[in-house]
């Protein structure tokens, strides 16, 4: 089995685990066993946990982000020996790069980046397009390393299955949930990976429009860093128009709020965090549109998708 190592900023943790989620057809059919610092165990001791399962790693991931880049263990501890490793073929390190960032001119940037053409995940408008590029990426490395991994049989999809060894399974609870706390800085976060992951969202969705059906067309105009408008016009004449933003925190409007008609001295619809004691997701307050969304948790994905539905009503009506 190949052992996959994580090198990532904890600040970038929830798109790991999505990653992870990812990998797991690839750890279902004993291909790769993943491996991150999250793992290491009460009492243990933190450095030489990392540098013992770094040193074992055939396929390294560095999980590429302005943090991975500003943080100093990932950068001159872990992506430097990870690197050391590929260069004396002990590995295969494979960037991954997260959000966008100067990374082409680092020690890693000589090496093929994934998803594709090292387009960034999170400007994936669906985020699931981005991690199966990379997921592939990692079969395609994970191919390569099959002659080194011979102690089983070979299947008609190239790879070899290490036999399992003997060994009683363990026996555990499956409620293993336990409850989180989160701090201002993880609500701000999580904010503001939602409202980047809208404006994707609808940047994405706005261009498909335009090319799948004759005579609309859409614009897709971002104000700054916190806000953006969408239009669309049928035949030249505007039908739909938007405006959202990230609301002022400590306000009634401090989610990500939707006005109709593009003006910014009202809203129509706001999506808040709220979170269940395990997770954090995104809550509509039910002003419009759906008046039943106010009981739901929405995803990234779900609320992009509650806002596209709002602007584009009149348009399948």
């Amino acid at each position: 089995m190949i052992n996959l190592f994580f090198s990532y900023s904890h600040k970038d943790e929830s798109l790991r685990d999505e990653l992870e989620i990812h990998l797991a057809s690839l750890k279902r059919q004993g291909i790769i066993a993943t491996w991150h610092d999250r793992r290491i165990g009460a009492g243990n001791e933190f450095d030489h946990s990392i540098s013992e399962h770094l040193e074992s790693s055939d396929i390294v991931l560095l999980l590429i982000s302005p943090y991975f880049i500003a943080s100093d263990y990932c950068f001159e501890i872990e992506m430097k020996r990870a690197l050391e490793r590929h260069d004396s073929k002990q590995s295969i390190v494979i960037p991954i790069i997260l959000h966008p960032c100067d990374w082409h001119d680092m020690p890693f940037g000589k090496l093929v980046a994934s998803p594709k053409d090292g387009k960034p995940i999170s400007k994936f408008p669906n985020l699931h397009d981005g991690f199966l590029d990379v997921t592939k990426a990692v079969k395609e490395a994970a191919k390569r390393l099959c002659p080194l991994h011979t102690n089983g049989k070979t299947t008609s999809n190239g790879f070899t299955h290490t036999m399992p060894s003997v060994k009683a399974p363990s026996i555990r609870s499956s409620n293993l949930r336990i409850k989180k706390s989160f701090t201002d800085h993880d609500k701000d976060t999580f904010l503001t990976e939602a409202f980047e992951y809208i404006a994707n969202y609808f940047e994405g969705s706005l261009t498909e429009l335009s090319h799948r059906n004759q005579g609309v067309t859409a614009n897709f105009r971002r104000i700054d860093a916190n806000s953006f408008t969408a239009t669309i016009y049928i035949n030249g004449s505007e039908t739909s128009r938007c405006k959202i933003w990230l609301g002022e925190k400590g306000t009634f409007a401090s989610g990500i709020m939707y006005s109709t008609g593009g003006h910014g001295n009202s809203f129509n619809e706001s999506l808040n965090i709220e979170n269940d004691s395990h997770s954090m997701y995104l809550k509509p307050l039910g002003m419009s549109f759906h008046r039943q969304a106010k009981n739901e948790q929405l995803s990234f994905e779900g609320g992009a998708e509650y806002y596209w539905s709002m602007l584009i009503q009149n348009l399948q009506q």
